[in-house]
């Protein structure tokens, strides 16, 4: 199956449908009179259909197992056809497209064997998704895509050439994953008039994004917290919830992390860990979502 451990969990919502076409208006009226032999043709495929939701990822091998937290399916007749909606939802990292499409089919498929016996021309047609909500195919287009930002990687060994970078590289990647223009890297030492140089420097530069990486862990000369605490208009706690939170579902250690984040008149400024994996899964975290600040930033209203 596809690795989505670096995934958030979001709402996400389907709904597919599927038509049963019968030959006859006196399969329609058997139907609705509840005079199908078999029993209860509606009520009885909906009970199929929740089971086939559930079943889904046990007959389908690279559909992952998901908590199914609500299904509706409901029956639209016209004429000879009857079109059967199925409506799924979840709070997790990976949509339900499947699981609606399944349930829909199922549904289809029994009413199709309590039906054969009376009429024998029933058919399926026209099973597909409808829509779908949640995922950061919802987001993409809602953020600007003339961002720049500026990668600072706080290290006394790394600056004295003693260990190679590799945080603000895949801080790099992900920024440029998310069409974000990449206007400087540096590397400094753990030195607060630095540190403060280079955010007084980039936000004149009219950078929008100014992420540090290191210096936000417990040794002594972790000092990139305070040296930006003070430059900060405002922070963002939530920003700074979300990346902690997301790590500590990862490692038990990212509550150690002082990550922050807070903005320095119309620039963002982030301070993230300085490892590999910490400043990557920070990242994960917060983006792209964190984009539509600049949005709002701009005056447009929440969605």
């Amino acid at each position: 199956m596809v690795d989505i451990t670096h995934k958030i969990n979001t709402l996400r919502i389907a709904t597919a449908q599927a038509i049963v076409k019968v030959s006859t208006l006196d399969t329609i009226n058997a139907i609705e009179h509840k005079t199908v032999p078999k029993g209860d043709v509606f009520a009885m495929s909906r009970a199929a259909g929740l089971l086939g939701v559930k079943k889904t990822p046990d007959l389908l091998p690279d559909c992952h197992p998901l908590p199914i937290e609500f299904t509706g399916i409901e029956y639209e007749i016209n004429g000879l056809e009857i079109k059967i909606l199925c409506t799924i939802k979840t709070i997790y990292k990976t949509g339900v497209e499947v699981e609606a499409m399944h349930g829909a089919s199922i549904v289809a498929l029994n009413m199709y064997d309590m039906l054969k016996p009376i009429d024998k021309g029933v058919e399926i047609h026209h099973i597909k998704l409808l829509h779908k909500k949640g995922g950061k195919s919802d987001f993409k287009d809602k953020f600007r895509k003339d961002i720049t930002a500026a990668v600072v990687v706080c290290s006394d060994t790394i600056s004295a050439g003693q260990k190679e970078d590799k945080a603000g590289k895949a801080i790099i990647k992900k920024l440029k994953a998310s069409d974000v223009d990449i206007s400087d890297y540096a590397i400094i030492p753990d030195e607060v008039d630095r540190i403060q140089q280079k955010v007084r420097a980039y936000q004149e530069q009219n950078v929008d994004l100014i992420i540090f990486t290191g210096g936000t862990g417990l040794s002594k000369r972790d000092v990139t917290p305070e040296a930006l605490k003070p430059l900060l208009d405002r922070t963002i706690p939530g920003i700074e919830e979300a990346i902690r939170s997301y790590g500590q579902e990862r490692t038990p250690y990212a509550m150690l992390s002082r990550s922050i984040a807070g903005t320095y008149k119309n620039s963002l400024v982030l301070a993230l860990p300085g490892s590999t994996n910490g400043a990557k899964e920070s990242m994960d975290a917060i983006f792209p979502s964190l984009l539509h600040i600049f949005r709002i930033f701009k005056g447009a209203r929440h969605d």
